[in-house]
């Protein structure tokens, strides 16, 4: 609503529905207005066995119950379907609308500005002629899309545009899992000899959350700490013992290792760019844990299937043969693990290997596909480039894990290659946001590749 008390009219575009399928009840007391356009576009996604599928087939759901309810009143420019059936929270009024007959002055308007460049062949400038027709008619119409072509030719035609921003982080609030403190040296001192620090020293820290206390004498001399459940400080090792033959780099890295062995944490996000370790760590925590200390009866490994360029097309062959290709990154980090220290050893000299963890069931790989309705108990699950994921497909996910599971969502959301997900909208940045400070759960930001010389070089300067 207005500060002057009227209220808006949002009309939709058909993206913004298949994103989220919740979408129509988000807008309080307003109203929402959906293009018939917008309509004959979801019947096209309706078939589709992906989550765009199923927010189509959701959305229509929705409609048709409410057209059950109250007939004829969708598209009554005067009536309306009431919101408050499908969200409590939202009192506004729900629209399906066509533009209106083709000599009407508002819709040639449109063309006039365009030189009729925005012909009815396409459902994008039906959409927006229905914006256009409310908002001749003395409403005050926001539109909404999540398509920035979209939003560009809206905003041409004189339209408030806005993208989707319900489940959007903004960039200077982003959750690093991390934050720096000046203290007196003597402070860091007690840190070293206790283990141990009161939570009063760092009160804004949330569960989990690390802090690196540096003395305000001397910058080289500083403590790297956890905050607890209990609200304690606890000092996280200087030197951590190799895991599985790996160890860390870096202070991100010792953060990620420390959350990852940490049985009590149940959800770990590891956000980085290419070469940070993201996954490399998180395989090491597994196999660790799963081999070595036998807390997970098994290894769960899952990423989504979004090509990077053009699609290769069908594969042939069992569904072990076609994720291969898919998971070539996770057999990459799996093979510099069980091959030894700096890959020195040949790999026949490990007693493991990718081959015998997958025969002996320890090692699973799973289509995202098959995910859905399982529950998983007493398993290590990483789901590797999370960024590429929606916030509901995560929702999805994480309520998967059963009892003494553990799930580590890893990704960089710079580098985003589905089409309806930004850097801030992504699934994985969601989590990271709706889910700091909670008991169960810990994030860490990885900053430094570690992976060459030359990868650090390129994702620094390129």
């Amino acid at each position: 609503m207005n500060a002057d008390g009227s209220v808006k009219t949002f009309v939709l575009d058909t993206n913004v529905l298949l994103h989220s399928s919740a979408s129509i009840g988000c807008f309080a007391d307003n109203d929402v207005v959906i293009p018939m356009a917008v309509i004959e576009e979801l019947d096209k996604f309706k078939k589709n066995s992906d989550e765009l599928g199923r927010n189509a087939r959701r959305v229509i759901r929705y409609l048709d119950s409410l057209r059950e309810e109250f007939p004829c009143c969708a598209g009554d420019p005067e009536k309306g379907l009431p919101l408050n059936r499908i969200s409590p929270e939202t009192s506004g009024r729900l629209f399906i609308l066509g533009a209106g007959s083709t000599d009407d002055d508002s819709i040639n308007e449109v063309d006039r500005v365009f030189d009729n460049d925005l012909l009815l062949d396409s459902p994008d400038n039906r959409i927006l002629r229905v914006a256009c027709f409310l908002r001749k008619s003395g409403r005050k119409v926001v539109f909404i899309s999540k398509d920035i072509n979209l939003r560009l030719k809206a905003d041409a035609l004189g339209l408030k545009v806005m993208d989707f921003e319900r489940e959007k982080v903004k960039n200077a609030d982003r959750y690093t899992g991390f934050c720096e403190k000046s203290v007196p040296a003597a402070l860091v001192d007690k840190a070293y000899s206790d283990k141990e620090l009161p939570g009063d020293i760092a009160p804004e820290l949330l569960c989990n959350e690390f802090i690196r206390l540096t003395s305000d004498c001397d910058e080289r001399k500083s403590v790297l700490l956890r905050r607890r459940n209990s609200g304690l400080l606890t000092m996280v090792p200087h030197r951590v013992e190799k895991v599985w033959n790996l160890s860390p780099r870096n202070k991100e890295q010792r953060m990620a290792l420390d959350i990852l062995l940490d049985p009590e944490i149940k959800l770990v996000t590891l956000v980085g760019g290419a070469g940070t370790g993201k996954t490399l760590l998180a395989l090491a925590a597994a196999l660790q844990q799963t081999l070595s200390e036998d807390l997970y009866e098994r290894i769960l490994v899952s990423r989504p299937i979004i090509p990077l360029g053009n699609d290769i097309g069908f594969l042939p062959g069992s569904k072990e043969s076609k994720l291969a290709s898919w998971m070539q990154p996770i057999f990459d980090n799996l093979e510099f693990l069980l091959g030894g220290e700096e890959e020195r050893k040949p790999k026949s000299s490990s007693r493991f290997s990718t081959e015998s963890l997958m025969n002996s069931r320890k090692l699973d790989l799973e289509a995202l596909t098959y995910i859905r309705g399982r529950s998983i108990p007493r398993q290590f699950i990483i789901i590797d480039e999370a960024q590429n994921l929606t916030p509901h497909e995560v929702k999805t996910i994480i309520s998967r894990c059963g009892n003494d599971s553990k799930m580590v969502l890893t990704g960089d959301p710079a580098q985003i290659d589905n089409p309806y997900l930004d850097a801030s909208g992504n699934g994985l940045s969601y989590a990271a946001d709706r889910l700091k400070g909670e008991a169960i759960y810990a994030h860490v930001t990885l900053r430094k590749s570690e992976r060459s010389a030359l990868a650090a070089l390129a994702a620094k300067k390129l």
